[in-house]
């Protein structure tokens, strides 16, 4: 499912400022605001699209995490609730001059399923400690859990093929923070690794979220990976494919193999070297290893070659 472009959607850029992104918030929430358009679904779903496009674009962390993934990788890693977590929802009913126990409270509990309450504000039907031009808004916080935080941590080929450590480094609530994290051998492209406890801090009193480290795999100079097997491509001549060769493998642990190559080896053979791919990160064991032949065409012969091969091509070769 493709995500939603949430610069498009605020008629902004990357780019933009923060005063820029809520300028244009503060006009078409203004301009699609349900008091301003009675009984207009259309109007009421794009009051909601662009208060959820402003939530991720106005907190540095989350545009931050948007930037990095894209849309459709954030929508897949952050539900709406993950979304709107610490989104003041208090300031949009300042913005627009509601009550808070009147039409204005209503309003947000209908669009976005009571999800006013997982702000930063709380409301109640009785008296209001800032008096009567907050209504029945009062301002108290609730313990909230932290916002969970995505790193993607690069590993090569090398570092797959055994147990590693990995210190990483990165920002949060304005301070490096390191943390050391244990990759198993094998580990697929795209799988997380949970750190519980190391997200983004909580507010008034409730826990941390989590780190979850995401795994990409380098590409590498040799070899190709699919799943838990590696390809390489080696080349030999002509005559090594009629008459047969020995050749050297090197493996991604750096044992040097010899592979017999056998007389008759055709364009494209594949020689299977069982158990040199990488480890099976469930299951012990490991995948294998291909040798893919390619045989060598020379562009240029000198005087002694051209002759040789007219007299293989006279004699039906």
């Amino acid at each position: 499912m493709a995500g939603k472009d949430y610069y498009k959607i605020l008629e902004v850029s990357k780019s933009s400022s923060p005063d820029e992104i809520k300028k244009s918030y503060r006009k078409l929430a203004l301009k699609y605001h349900p008091d301003r358009n009675k009984d207009d679904k259309t109007a009421e779903a794009k009051f909601k699209e662009v208060s959820e496009a402003y939530a991720v674009l106005s907190d540095p962390e989350k545009k931050k995490q948007y930037d990095m993934f894209g849309a459709e990788g954030f929508q897949n890693k952050f539900s709406q609730e993950d979304i709107f977590r610490g989104f003041d929802f208090g300031s949009i009913f300042n913005e627009f001059g509601f009550s808070g126990g009147g039409r204005g409270q209503n309003i947000f509990s209908q669009i976005f399923g009571g999800m006013a309450g997982q702000g930063q504000h709380h409301y109640h039907s009785g008296g209001s400690p800032f008096g009567s031009s907050h209504g029945g808004f009062q301002n108290y916080a609730r313990p909230m859990r932290g916002q969970n935080l995505i790193y993607e941590l690069q590993l090569s080929l090398e570092e797959l093929s055994e147990y590693t450590t990995k210190i990483i480094s990165y920002q949060i609530d304005g301070r490096q923070e390191k943390v050391s994290v244990k990759v198993p051998a094998g580990i697929p492209e795209g799988q997380k690794l949970r750190l519980h406890g190391k997200g983004q801090a909580g507010s008034h009193g409730g826990p941390p979220g989590d780190l979850y480290v995401q795994i990409r795999v380098l590409d590498h100079p040799v070899f190709r990976k699919e799943n838990d097997n590696l390809y390489l491509k080696k080349q030999i001549n002509f005559s090594e494919s009629v008459l047969g060769t020995e050749i050297e493998i090197t493996t991604i642990d750096q044992k040097v193999l010899k592979l017999k190559i056998p007389p008759g080896t055709q364009n494209n053979a594949k020689f299977r070297l069982k158990g040199y791919g990488l480890p099976h990160m469930k299951g012990g064991g490991r995948g294998d290893a291909y040798a893919e032949i390619s045989i060598a065409v020379p562009k240029k012969l000198n005087k002694k070659q051209r002759q040789i091969v007219k007299s293989l091509s006279e004699a039906g070769l």
